[in-house]
C-alpha cells in the first residue's frame, strides 16, 4: 500500500482487505461509507477488511440476493448493503434503510451510486477501480 487513505494502489485482494482494516479504525458509529467500482473491483472484500478491523469474526459476503447483511460481533455493528439489485429508491427504503442509518453502526453500500440521494450528505464515498494489474481506492468528495 502506497500513499494515503485517500488514494492507494491495491496490488491484491489482501491489500484491498488491509486498506478496510485501516479505515476500520477511523469509523463512528452513524458512518456510512458508499463503495462504487464495476463488478469484481474489491467492494466485498474492502468491506471485509472493515468488518475485521472493527474486532468482527464473521464471515463477510456479497450481498447481492439479500441485499443487506449485519455483522454485529465487532465494536460496532456495520450494515452491508447492495444496491445492485435495486431497481427503484422505494425498494431501498422498504428493508428498512432509515432504521439502519439511525441503528448507531456503520452503513456501507456497495453500488451506493445507484441511489445518492438516499445518501446522507455526511457520507464517506469511495471508488475502486482497476488499474495496471491491480485497483485504485480514491476517496472521493461526497
Amino acid at each position: 500500500m502506497i500513499h494515503s487513505l485517500h488514494d492507494l494502489f491495491l496490488t491484491d485482494a489482501a491489500a484491498t482487505i488491509a486498506a478496510g482494516e485501516s479505515l476500520a479504525a477511523e469509523v463512528r458509529a452513524g458512518d456510512v461509507i458508499a463503495l462504487t467500482g464495476g463488478l469484481g473491483a474489491g467492494k466485498t472484500h474492502f468491506t471485509k477488511g472493515l468488518v475485521r478491523g472493527l474486532g468482527g469474526g464473521e464471515e463477510v459476503t456479497s450481498p447481492t440476493f439479500t441485499l443487506v447483511h449485519e455483522y454485529r460481533s465487532g465494536r460496532l455493528p456495520v450494515f452491508h448493503f447492495d444496491f445492485y439489485r435495486m431497481e427503484k429508491a422505494g425498494e431501498v427504503t422498504d428493508i428498512g434503510w432509515d432504521e439502519y442509518l439511525d441503528a448507531g453502526g456503520v452503513c456501507v453500500v456497495e453500488w451506493a451510486d445507484r441511489f445518492p440521494a438516499l445518501l446522507p450528505d455526511e457520507t464517506q464515498w469511495w471508488s475502486l477501480k482497476e488499474e495496471g494489474g491491480g485497483r485504485r481506492l480514491k476517496r472521493n468528495p461526497g
